[in-house]
């Protein structure tokens, strides 16, 4: 991972919700392009720790950092830990996310703040606390990770009202974040389609079917194909990108 030929080679990277799914795959990808990686985590302190393992038996550099996002405090705490370890930040990725999979009769109010707060005022706080490092490096990259529910996706894309509000606001944040942080930020958005993770296998075998079967390419994603996009938003070849939002679906809704 620190062979010195990667695109982000000496580059620091805070990924949130880096344990697990989606989140490991940004996390991983990062650091074998020779990123040396946060890895945050809330609950899952076993497989943070196992990657961070992982990425030292393949050369990388990395720590794991107990954080709840949508607070403001272990948000500074978080920063602050990569600032003492590394001393700069160069890339933020906003992943961390909730679903609670119910209609708007059965959700309560409970499930919406929650929803919000972690979908979408992480994407806040933790872009707030890095921007001032950034600026002051003149350079940064942040990629928040939202959804096609965020989009114009199809109806059973944005049948939960609560994650589909919060993922279309990160994408509005990021485009507003684009523009009060450039010249020195760029600010983009990855939205996924259908993804094999733990999210996922909550869903029934029907809606499994009916996802896959409005895909073109027909599956789903592998949360290393999201990474990849990640990767490309964080890197040199994005210079000229930001406020854009990249969907990554296999051609669901876009087709």
């Amino acid at each position: 991972m620190s062979s010195g030929k990667g695109k982000l080679e000496g580059r620091v990277a805070i990924v949130t919700g880096a344990s697990r799914g989606i989140g490991r795959a940004i996390a991983t990808k990062l650091a074998e392009e020779g990123a040396r990686v946060v890895i945050n985590y809330n609950s899952s302190s076993k497989e943070a720790e196992d990657l961070q393992r992982q990425i030292a038996e393949e050369g990388g550099e990395s720590i794991t950092y107990k954080a709840d996002v949508s607070n403001s405090k272990d948000v500074g705490g978080l920063v602050d830990a990569t600032m003492r370890k590394f001393g700069r930040v160069d890339i933020l990725v906003n992943n961390a996310g909730i679903v609670f999979r119910k209609k708007i009769l059965e959700a309560t109010e409970e499930d919406w703040d929650r929803t919000m707060d972690v979908n979408l005022k992480s994407v806040f706080l933790c872009c707030k606390a890095v921007a001032p490092i950034m600026i002051g490096q003149k350079r940064g990259k942040i990629v928040n990770v939202s959804s096609i529910s965020g989009v114009n996706g199809p109806p059973s894309a944005v049948e939960i009202p609560d994650y589909t509000a919060s993922k279309a606001g990160v994408i509005g944040l990021t485009r507003a974040l684009a523009v009060d942080l450039a010249p020195m930020v760029n600010v983009n958005v990855v939205c996924p389609g259908a993804v094999e993770t733990d999210m996922l296998a909550t869903m029934t075998e029907q809606a499994r079917t009916a996802r896959i079967a409005e895909t073109p390419l027909r599956r789903f994603g592998r949360p290393e194909e999201i990474a990849a996009a990640v990767l490309f938003l964080a890197s040199d070849d994005s210079d000229f990108v930001t406020g854009e939002t990249l969907v990554v679906s296999g051609g669901r809704p876009v087709m």
